[in-house]
Formats: structure tokens, sequence, C-alpha cells
């Protein structure tokens, strides 16, 4: 490929909640600092976990899962159930950008996109990559490849916003090239996201993820 520039991103749960930073040291101090003779409580009496509940990260996998029977990520969205981490503060309207990860499928999940570039001219993407079956598909399409359950697969998916194309690679091998859908802004997200017949749990798995742009 040609070179690039590897770029760090930071994270948001769009199911869920955006990641925060840690806050300053003053204010972590104060906030461990127990008044005297106050009674211990538990502050998160009353709550219920969110930000657990279809995600969770050991350092090194990223395992986004949702069931068919989950609500809409807001109570005015009408779109389906959904748990997909965005590349916040790497929105782009030009150039040629780069994703790049490890994913892992398992197997029984069905009906659901996996990674989207998302922004389009009279669509909401310019591309999607459903599981239907154990085969990776453009969209509800083409097969991009077959046999990918349980398995790590390397993905490369190049956006030329000038030329409007899109080129799929899996392993190394470059597997689709389809035209862009126009639009004036894209972003990269992955997780699962139900679409046409999903399966009652979705999920997938990733590592190594990282945005590229091309000088």
């Amino acid at each position: 490929m040609a070179p690039h520039t590897m770029i760090t991103w930071a994270v948001g749960l769009c199911l869920l909640v955006f990641l925060a930073s840690p806050p300053p040291a003053s204010l972590a101090a104060a906030a461990r600092a127990t008044p005297p003779n106050a009674t211990a409580a538990d502050p998160t009496e009353g709550f219920t976990a969110s930000i657990g509940a279809r995600y969770s990260f050991d350092g090194t996998v990223r395992r986004l899962w949702v069931l068919a029977s989950d609500k809409p990520h807001a109570r005015q969205s009408h779109t389906s159930p959904r748990t997909e981490m965005r590349m916040k503060g790497y929105d782009y309207s030009s150039g040629v950008w780069q994703f790049e990860g490890y994913g892992y499928v398992p197997s029984g999940t069905s009906g659901v996109s996996v990674m989207q570039v998302f922004g389009g001219g009279e669509t909401a993407t310019t591309l999607m990559l459903h599981v239907y079956g154990g085969a990776l598909r453009y969209y509800d399409r083409q097969v991009v490849e077959d046999g990918i359950y349980d398995r790590w697969f390397r993905l490369n998916v190049i956006h030329d916003v000038e030329a409007s194309v899109l080129i799929v690679f899996i392993d190394g091998v470059e597997k689709l090239r389809v035209p862009g859908r126009g639009g004036d802004m894209h972003y990269f997200k992955f997780g699962v996201y139900a679409q046409n017949h999903d399966s009652s749990r979705m999920e997938s798995r990733w590592k190594d993820v990282k945005i590229l742009r091309k000088d």
C-alpha cells in the first residue's frame, strides 16, 4: 500500500456513552477525601449498569454484542439495536483514509453489520459490511469473504473520497472495489448493528484497530 500516516484515536460507544478523560489530580484527590464521621455509601445504588451491558475490553480485545430484543440507542431513534464504536474526532470529507483492524465474528451471529463507513449522498452510509450465515457481504449483496466465523481476520477498508472508490482487503488480499455514494462527511464505525433477519444474539470482537491516511 502507499505510504501512510497512522492516527491515534479516541472512541465512543454509540449505544452507550462516550468514554471520558480522567479528572485532574486535584479533583481526584478531593473526590477521595472523606469528611469526618461520614457514613460510607454506595453512589451507584439505584442505577442500572449501561457501559458494561453490551461491551467489554480486556486491554487487547474489544467485545461488542447486542440482542435482537434490545431497544434502539435513543428513545427518538427508529433504528435497530446496535453497539458500535466510532473513531471520534477523525471525521473526514476529503483525501484517502483507511480503516485497519483484526475482527472476529462468533458462529451464530447473522443479519448484522460489523463495520461501516458512515456518510453518503442519498443514503446514510457509503459502505457497510454485513454478516449473513458465516459470509461477510457488501451490504446484503455480494460476498466479500466466505467462512468468516470463529477466526481472526485482518480487515482493511480504503476510502478515496476524490476518486469516489472504496477498496476492501481481507488478510491483505483485495476482495472488493466499489464506487462511493457521495456525501460530504464520513467516519468509520465497527461493532454490531442489527439488520434484516438478525440472529437473537450478535457479536463481533476487534483488536489492533487503527485509522490511517495517505499523505
